[in-house]
């Protein structure tokens, strides 16, 4: 056949020119004195020229590939680096486009360019080079570590609370269904997902459906899923934001029906406002004319859901308390009064910076110790997506003042709020602390300097606005008795009375005993580092432990020169992530010692920070010669871990192990290898050892947040195999005391990192846990002992913890009876845990066998949480 013969002619040609490149003796000097070259230039350490020589020789000589592939990975990742320092980016990314021309396949290398994506923030783009490499290379632990860590960006846990939230689903489908059925036959799903309101509206009879979605993975999602329940035809999805949608260029005409549930736990924290302004102005029909009673659905246009009733309450919670505002006068022996006000970045006050954030997010049902009500819900603000009038009016009215009153004494740490979102007439759907909902509730810390005591029949006085898309509530004044106690600023014309003559007095007795020199400052400080300050335990363990080593330290050096004390400062240094005060509490020690002076160093890298150590220190008398900063003595960050001096070593380094989320941090255990390397005879790291404890848990809550459960489709349309490949077998922010779950046995200690003895440490350990009680082994929650030295310890899973907890969810859940064995396969790979677990059966001679397929966890540890 003529195609076959001229294939032929091809492959002959192809052949005979690949001998004579073969054949070219100039051309192979010029491989061969390339090659040389780039492995010269490897030994000096010039990456970028052997880099060259390396492209040069690899597009000349392909078949030397598999030859050079491991010096040409080597290569190209040290050039990365010098460039990525360097602020090169586009030659970066050009490098790595230049390497996966020569090496398309190669899943080492499309995992390494999906982290420098990472890293500069192209998170889309990042997780298409996890997914690629492996799909290369489905075993490939360190892609799948950072696609677990990526998709937990990319697809939020709540899609999966929303999908398997039956109720949720059913009634946003008999709401669409009922708009379409009276005539809305043209839709647009704004925010759209899965595409699951979208197809709701097709499945209903609208002629013509839209959706936007503004993220790449969920659109790209969109499309699947639509594909696979044969819409694609007719549902037509945008890549963009429907603020930018215009008519006829995106869509041919106005629609009638504009379905969305773009709303957060604050209600309006996710633009819905501002995008359905735009849309009935520009892409939906108006809507009906009361005067015009003729006026028929399919002329006009309405909106799902339909409107939100907000309401809040004040309440009382010390696990708020300790995330916003400072609790703890005095920590390791540090005095913290004396700087000025540290507060979170969350914040609603009149003279709140405008970056503050208005309101962190909670499950109220779910907080360690519980909250308290100090009021009754009450009724904040009635919204009407149906009238464009509505919408523009709260973008620009005035501050409503509530007077809230109040039910039962207590402290006020917040204002909590939830609302009602009313889809038509007969759907409604709450988000209150007492549903099961895939919303958790907002919450607005109350930052007063003062604690807010309130008594029963006081009012508190609350503010409410619209500013910036975000719904805003403040609570400024305390009215009791006709007389009103101010909390923050208020404006002019409210009074500024005080309560009663015993105010009087306490507010004297306060004024004589506050510090007149002390600084008048604001410093705001993040939630997980206001938390770790309020850990009175850990710094008092922390304080023992480092009195312990420098005690140690000195006495060593004091017989080795004949009793004589030592003048040689100890150096040590700490590379804690964020705020930390252990260099001060170091130094302090030192200081107190009044012999060998402490040289302590702090990792802290901005300015403010730096300020707030600094105050700390002057407050404390540390002198300053005794704390300098670390970063300020090494060039490039990523040299945090080095020597002091030329001749001298640390006597202890201070590592940050754990993250706020439950994961152990990214390479720790490469960073305790180094540090160890850097200590002085008898130095010490801090901690010492780590030790992983867990136990096994039925937990049906665990298993609607990781994965779309069940078999069934999700209102008849197949969701769940195409969301479910963003599934994440790790829970992290975990609470394990207020973990709706059974326990199936008891603790156990799971491994053990060892940061002062390599040889002490292994990479896989097995583990049997004897179960107690009958259930489905579905999850393994895990928490950490952490050991200063060999006797102070703290726990992450205590009241006063800092830390979350995490846990690790199976894929299959395991079957098992009181007294059964499970035995659990614990492995480390870079800082990174996965467990396999089985159950054991016992034959009647009394002998273990598996009894049932191992169910994989992959847990990915130290990842964006």
């Amino acid at each position: 056949m003529p195609n076959e013969t001229t294939k032929s002619k091809k492959t002959r040609r192809s052949r005979r020119s690949q001998r004579e490149r073969r054949e070219d003796p100039a051309r192979n000097e010029l491989i061969s004195k390339s090659l040389e070259s780039a492995q010269q230039c490897l030994l000096q350490q010039d990456y970028g020229t052997a880099f060259v020589h390396y492209l040069l020789v690899l597009n000349l000589a392909p078949v030397l590939k598999d030859f050079a592939r491991e010096s040409f990975r080597f290569t190209l990742f040290k050039w990365a680096d010098e460039l990525d320092s360097l602020g090169r980016i586009q030659d970066l990314f050009d490098c790595y486009e230049q390497a996966l021309e020569l090496f398309p396949v190669d899943e080492v290398i499309v995992n390494s360019m999906g982290e420098h994506l990472f890293r500069m923030g192209f998170r889309d783009e990042a997780a298409a080079h996890f997914h690629k490499a492996l799909k290369l290379r489905p075993d490939f632990p360190e892609a799948k570590e950072n696609f677990y860590r990526v998709a937990n960006w990319l697809v939020e846990r709540w899609h999966f609370l929303m999908l398997n939230d039956h109720g949720r689903n059913r009634k946003y489908q008999l709401a669409i269904q009922r708009a379409v059925q009276e005539g809305c036959s043209t839709v647009l799903d704004i925010g759209t997902g899965t595409g699951i309101l979208g197809m709701c509206a097709k499945k209903a009879g609208a002629s013509e459906v839209y959706a936007c979605e503004l993220s790449k993975t969920m659109y790209e999602l969109a499309g699947e899923v639509v594909s696979a329940n044969d819409m694609a035809d007719s549902i037509k999805i945008l890549h963009m934001k429907s603020l930018e949608m215009e008519i006829p260029k995106d869509i041919p005409n106005r629609v009638s029906l504009v379905v969305t549930e773009t709303v957060d736990a604050g209600l309006l924290g996710e633009g819905i406002i501002e995008s359905l302004i735009h849309a009935w102005k520009h892409l939906l029909l108006p809507p009906p004319n009361p005067e015009e009673p003729l006026s028929t659905p399919s002329q006009t246009g309405r909106v799902i859901p339909a409107g939100a009733t907000v309401f809040g309450m004040a309440v009382e919670c010390q696990e708020i308390r300790r995330h916003h505002r400072l609790c703890a006068s005095a920590v390791g022996g540090l005095d913290l009064e004396a700087v000025g006000e540290i507060r979170s970045p969350v914040s609603c006050s009149v003279d709140a910076d405008e970056s503050a954030e208005p309101y962190t997010t909670e499950r109220l049902s779910r907080l360690p110790g519980g909250f308290t009500a100090l009021t009754q819900p009450c009724r904040v603000l009635d919204i009407d997506f149906n009238s464009v009038q509505e919408l523009e009016r709260l973008c620009y009215r005035e501050i409503i003042r509530l007077r809230v009153p109040v039910t039962r004494d207590g402290v006020v740490d917040a204002l909590a709020v939830w609302f009602q979102l009313h889809l038509d007439q007969e759907n409604s759907i709450s988000t209150g602390p007492q549903e099961n909902t895939c919303w958790e509730q907002a919450i607005y810390p109350v930052q007063s300097p003062a604690h807010c005591s309130v008594k029963c029949n006081d009012e508190l006085l609350v503010e409410v606005s619209c500013r910036d898309a975000y719904l805003r509530l403040c609570c400024v004044a305390v009215v009791r008795d006709g007389q009103t106690f101010h909390m923050d600023s208020m404006e002019d014309g409210v009074s500024a009375d005080v309560w009663s003559p015993e105010m009087d007095l306490c507010s004297a007795l306060a004024s004589l005993q506050t510090r007149h020199d002390a600084p008048d400052n604001t410093f705001t400080l993040e939630c997980s580092e206001i938390s770790l300050l309020n850990n009175v335990t850990y710094h008092h363990c922390f304080r023992m432990a480092m009195d312990k080593l420098l005690t140690s330290l000195r006495s060593s050096r004091e017989t080795q020169q004949s009793g004589v004390s030592s003048s040689e400062p100890l150096y040590v240094l700490d590379v804690s992530e964020g705020f930390s005060v252990l260099s001060l509490i170091a130094a302090r020690l030192g200081q107190d010692s009044g012999s060998s002076l402490v040289k302590a160093y702090s990792s802290l890298e901005k300015e403010q920070h730096q300020t707030l150590l600094r105050l700390l220190a002057q407050s404390n008398e540390v002198d300053e010669a005794g704390l300098e900063f670390w970063l300020s003595h090494v060039d490039d960050e990523s040299a945090v871990l080095q020597r002091p001096a030329s001749e001298k070593l640390w006597s202890a380094i201070m590592l940050d192990c754990i993250e706020t989320c439950g994961l152990i941090r990214q390479r720790l255990m490469e960073k305790a290898t180094l540090a160890r390397c850097l200590l002085e005879d008898g130095g010490h790291i801090f901690p010492e050892r780590i030790l992983i404890h867990g136990l096994l848990v039925e937990s049906d809550t665990l298993l609607q947040e990781s994965a779309v459960q069940g078999t069934e489709p999700t209102l008849g349309f197949n969701i769940a195999p195409f969301i479910n490949q963003f599934t994440v077998p790790v829970h992290v922010f975990l609470d394990l005391s207020t973990l709706e779950c059974t326990h199936l046995s008891d603790p156990v200690e799971l491994f053990t990192l060892d940061l002062m003895n390599t040889n002490a440490n292994y990479t896989s350990r097995d583990v049997r846990l004897r179960v107690t009680a009958p259930g489905r082994v579905t999850a393994i929650p895990f928490w950490y002992q952490i050991y200063l030295d060999a006797e102070l310890t703290v726990s992450t899973f205590s009241q006063d913890s800092h830390w979350k907890q995490a846990a690790v969810v199976l894929q299959r859940p395991l079957v098992v009876n009181a007294g059964d064995w499970v035995q659990l396969t614990v492995q480390l790979h870079k800082s990174s845990i996965s467990i396999t677990a089985v159950r054991e059966d016992v034959d009647t001679a009394g002998n273990a066998t598996e009894g049932e397929e191992p169910a994989a966890m992959d847990h990915p540890q130290g990842g964006v949480c």
